[in-house]
């Protein structure tokens, strides 16, 4: 089992090799090839390797496969005794990759 914890979109991810995620948008047309070279943890055939703060030498491949929306979330603002009532929703543009190989 091989797998990497990468930082993209400022979030830490534990990919595997095959996976699919969904991450902050990256711009992109589906199908082009992405490496992500901020690798943090490496673990492969039993060897694991920790970065300082992330491995110079890998990184992982990965591929867009489209672009998503994530779930609507509902923000509602009020303020007692002032009659203000703000209703709005937002949803966050996602960017779904493929990892194809970890190098």
């Amino acid at each position: 089992m091989t797998y990497a914890i990468v930082e993209a979109g400022g979030k830490q991810v534990w990919m595997e090799l095959g996976k699919f995620y969904d991450l902050n948008y990256i711009p992109g047309n589906p199908g082009d090839v992405i490496n992500l070279n901020r690798v943090l943890f490496l673990y492969k055939q039993n060897i694991f390797q920790i970065g300082n703060p992330c491995l110079n030498s890998n990184f992982v491949k990965t591929k867009i496969l489209k672009h998503v929306k994530g779930r609507k979330l509902t923000v509602f603002k009020m303020k007692p005794k002032k009659n203000y009532r703000c209703k709005k929703g937002h949803r966050q543009k996602l960017t779904r990759i493929l990892v194809e190989d970890i190098v």
